[in-house]
């Protein structure tokens, strides 16, 4: 059996072409198994660069902080504004609009806030010694506390905490001056993204050579938006429910400034984990220091809990699960990793970044790139 070279007149056997076909197989080099060492060498650069980008990510807190918070709320606002621009409105004007509106937003919060937080502040050497006088009665009915207790005295107990009440004030002012760089920071990094957003896409997407990557970036970065927005804007809504029901708990339970609980009930309910803790335990110095009873002081802290409890167990799962689900192992090791980084903010941002992270890696896991041989 004879075989044509295309293009010419000239014959060659079935033996000469298997002979050429094993020379070319030949030719292509045969990857030997990865030995122990080799994988020790892989892990040893991989632990290498986490380190050495924890360590960038930690010493440039203050850049990368506000311009991630702000990349993550120009995701949820750029979307918002690809909405908008199905009623004619431009994408980056809606952005644009969006962002002015979120800022004011913001701005007149923290104004309300100042008055309520300033004189919080001022009475707060006084309701820190009438909560320890109000406490101290109900840990002295446990035998361990009494011991611990009895080496001591309460009443420099409640001078050194007094004092330190001072010095904690102190600190918070003397962190106003970088908070407030970083806001400007975080204003001019968000309006920039909104604008260049479109353009950054383009960008990113002809960085790749192939048609098949650009339409996995295009695909990437879809899922990715519209992960982020999903979780905000349902998040969002279901945490203005549980803060308003938490003002009224406030209301009903005798605390004043039953609107500011709401507020932080709303606010911290995006931390997980973290936030009910520190709600809660808010809640329960407010009532010790409102009521005397013990049971009455511990009813809004409980029903609190007990509201978070049915809205993160019942309510957001049936919402959110069917479409972002998250191990709460690796949500937990995130808030660890990015509240150390960056401490409240980073609690903040540790969520969003995880669904970020997961969101790229199911992409890519399912939708992996096409293998092509070397030419």
């Amino acid at each position: 059996m004879r075989a044509a070279l295309p293009g010419s007149g000239i014959f060659r056997t079935q033996q000469q072409a298997e002979a050429e076909a094993r020379v070319a197989a030949a030719d292509i080099p045969e990857t030997s198994p990865k030995t122990g060492l080799d994988l020790v060498v892989a892990w040893s650069i991989v632990g290498t660069f986490v380190i050495l980008a924890s360590t960038a990510i930690y010493m440039m807190e203050a850049i990368l902080m506000p311009v991630t918070l702000a990349i993550v709320i120009g995701m949820v606002l750029g979307l918002a504004a690809d909405r908008l621009a199905q009623f004619g409105v431009p994408p980056v004007l809606g952005g644009l609009l969006l962002a002015i509106v979120f800022v004011v937003g913001l701005f007149f919060l923290i104004n309300a806030l100042i008055e309520p937080l300033t004189s919080l502040a001022g009475q707060a050497p006084g309701m820190l010694e009438r909560a320890i006088a109000r406490v101290l009665p109900y840990i002295q009915r446990f035998e361990w506390a009494k011991t611990a207790i009895a080496g001591t005295d309460e009443k420099a107990v409640t001078d050194v905490a007094i004092q330190n009440a001072g010095a904690m004030l102190g600190l918070v002012a003397s962190g106003v001056t970088p908070a407030f760089v970083q806001t400007l920071i975080f204003l001019a990094a968000l309006g920039l993204f909104l604008v260049g957003r479109a353009h950054l896409r383009k960008t990113i997407i002809l960085a790749f050579a192939t048609r098949d990557r650009r339409l996995a970036a295009i695909r990437i970065m879809n899922a990715t938006e519209n992960a982020v927005g999903f979780y905000f804007s349902t998040a969002s809504i279901i945490y203005m429910i549980l803060g308003t029901i938490t003002a009224v708990i406030a209301f009903a339970g005798g605390l004043t400034a039953a609107p500011l609980w709401g507020l932080f009930a709303f606010v911290s309910s995006f931390i997980p984990y973290l936030g009910v803790t520190v709600m809660t335990v808010a809640l329960l110095c407010g009532g010790l220091m409102t009521h005397d009873a013990l049971l009455l002081a511990i009813v809004p802290a409980a029903a609190f809990f007990v509201l978070h409890l049915v809205m993160e167990n019942l309510v957001t799962p049936a919402i959110l699960g069917h479409r972002l689900e998250i191990n709460p192992f690796l949500i937990f090791l995130a808030i660890i990793f990015w509240t150390w980084m960056w401490g409240a903010v980073g609690a903040m941002l540790a969520l969003p970044l995880a669904l970020i992270a997961m969101t790229i890696f199911n992409e890519v896991r399912t939708h992996p790139p096409e293998r092509q041989l070397p030419g």
